[in-house]
């Protein structure tokens, strides 16, 4: 069973355009690459072809594991998310009570992360410490810098 993972609507269509991608153009790429060694003469001492086959196995291996995580993937509507509370999906902007530096972010799946975006990751130490949390909370959050309290200003979707 496929791990249950939720989603931005864009973030989910990435990952379905992703594996089309790789089902049609990536192995219709691979397939010419192998053709290609293969003209090449005897298999049994032919790198390219070797090479070629092992990316097959990598790139079958890649579709595998994108099918696995779209038969546990969840859409998550962000329109009925409970702003009370840090949630997946929920956008929040939080203080460093130590330099008073503020930051935004948004709570996404593993996949969808990026940090240059303002997306974190759910499983991220400072997204598992803001879970569940409200406005005006304080929370003290174990990174690998070290300890950092926080104070969670504002909450929205």
């Amino acid at each position: 069973m496929a791990e249950v993972a939720y989603y931005t609507k864009e973030g989910l269509q990435k990952l379905k355009d992703e594996l089309q991608y790789l089902k049609t153009e990536g192995r219709a790429q691979i397939a010419k690459a192998i053709a290609e060694a293969r003209d090449k003469g005897d298999l049994s001492e032919n790198a390219e072809y070797d090479a070629a086959k092992d990316a097959q196995g990598h790139h079958e291996a890649k579709i595998a594991k994108l099918e696995e995580a779209l038969s546990g993937a969840r859409l998550l509507d962000d329109s009925k998310l409970d702003t009370s509370k840090v949630l997946a999906l929920s956008f929040v902007k939080i203080k460093n009570l130590k330099n008073g530096a503020t930051m935004s972010y948004q709570l996404v799946s593993e996949s969808e992360a990026d940090m240059k975006a303002g997306k974190i990751s759910v499983t991220s130490p400072i997204a598992k410490g803001l879970l569940g949390k409200k406005v005006g909370e304080k929370t003290e959050i174990t990174v690998p810098a070290g300890k950092i309290e926080f104070e969670i200003l504002e909450i929205s979707r």
